[in-house]
């Protein structure tokens, strides 16, 4: 398959939230609602960056829960679904208020990369994924260097590359997808193994693969077109 096919294709989810955020009158509702109670595109994008670390705080916690019910994991979602609401509106914010720039652009870039650190990162603190933790790692990898691509392409001349498998509200509502689903199933898939992981593992080692090839993906996108 060809990335000019890839690039036209984004997963559902990706799709469904950006027409959402973008196209819906209630976003820009929202976004309004937001501004006249005074929050910030940049307030927003800070905010977003401390939920996150409160999600990775609290997943790297949950791990070592051994209610029954694990609190710690469902605060860890709460966070990552209020960090994914957050990082969806300050861009409609910005263009709402007429306050869209480039040092907006550029701060909410790279909080998202630490945001993700902060998840992830947490996730694997919590050990979702031992005995293999380089699994984590190499997610980790995969979701800053597709990050990285698709913004180094600007940096050379070309528009921002968006295309490819995998993107990060796609990333964003996979992880809020499988915390959920390990607070009602919690045992490994399979019992044993070598890869046995919960749900929220089972999503490290997609990251692991998928992200990692949005990043080549993106790469030859941008290699053909320089």
């Amino acid at each position: 398959m060809s990335y000019e096919i890839l690039n036209n294709y984004k997963m559902a989810l990706d799709s469904l939230l950006r027409a959402f955020v973008n196209n819906c009158e209630l976003a820009r509702r929202i976004a309004k609602f937001l501004a006249a109670v005074g929050f910030s595109p940049n307030f927003l994008s800070v905010l977003s960056l401390l939920f996150a670390a409160l999600a990775g705080l609290f997943f790297s916690f949950s791990g070592n829960h051994s209610h029954s019910f694990n609190l710690l994991l469902l605060f860890a979602g709460v966070f990552v679904c209020l960090n994914a609401f957050l990082d969806a509106f300050d861009g409609v914010l910005a263009r709402e208020t007429g306050n869209a720039s480039k040092k907006g652009d550029f701060i909410d870039h790279v909080l998202d990369r630490y945001s993700d650190v902060f998840i992830i990162g947490g996730i694997i603190l919590g050990g979702y994924v031992n005995p293999r933790w380089e699994i984590g790692v190499i997610a980790i990898i995969g979701v800053l260097l597709s990050s990285y691509m698709g913004t180094q392409a600007q940096a050379v001349g070309l528009s921002r590359v968006y295309g490819g498998l995998i993107g990060r509200a796609d990333r964003l509502l996979i992880i809020i997808a499988a915390t959920f689903l390990t607070l009602i199933y919690p045992y490994p898939i399979p019992a044993s193994g070598l890869l046995s992981f919960s749900f929220l593992g089972w999503t490290l080692l997609i990251f692991a693969v998928l992200c990692n090839i949005t990043a080549l993906q993106r790469f030859f996108y941008a290699w053909r077109r320089i």
